[in-house]
């Protein structure tokens, strides 16, 4: 209660800190299996939490771009990307298959109910967060534009101390 307080707090104070930890939330991975989100983790390396949806053709050009230049990223840095679909629950049936279609290789999950959504203060995807190893919260964007995954890869690295 305290840590969903603290971040809250951390949110309206003109968004998220580098203090902010991930609240705890139930979710599913596209096997089924229950992930809670504060238990999140990388091996003490940065990750990358990418709010999106099946509808949202932004969300679909900025995982591909991400896709694109991934393998270099976890190269250079050790990064995890975690996409987590805010499709609703009768929608949850489109996430697999455009995953699969798309050749993500992300670590997937699924927040029909957008508890998780709320709890990070997401409004409309796509909604980037750069979380470090330390599981504390350093950056976030709202919206993509072409080329915004350098963005993504700066903050990564700035969380990494570079």
């Amino acid at each position: 209660m305290i840590r969903k307080f603290l971040f809250s707090a951390a949110l309206l104070l003109g968004g998220v800190s580098a203090f902010a930890a991930l609240p705890s939330v139930m979710l599913k991975d596209m096997d089924g299996r229950s992930v809670d989100t504060a238990e999140l983790q990388n091996d003490g390396k940065p990750m990358v939490i990418s709010f999106w949806a099946t509808w949202c053709k932004p969300c679909i050009r900025e995982l591909n771009a991400v896709k694109d230049v991934y393998p270099d990223w976890q190269d250079e840095t050790g990064v995890k990307v975690i996409a987590v679909s805010i499709d609703q629950a009768q929608d949850a049936q489109k996430v697999k298959p455009i995953v699969s279609r798309m050749g993500w290789e992300y670590d997937v999950l699924l927040d029909p109910n957008s508890e998780f959504k709320r709890q990070m203060g997401v409004s409309d995807p796509p909604h980037v967060f750069v979380v470090d190893g330390n599981g504390n919260v350093v950056w976030n964007h709202q919206g993509y534009v072409d080329g915004g995954e350098e963005e993504i890869l700066e903050a990564v690295k700035k969380a990494l101390g570079e």
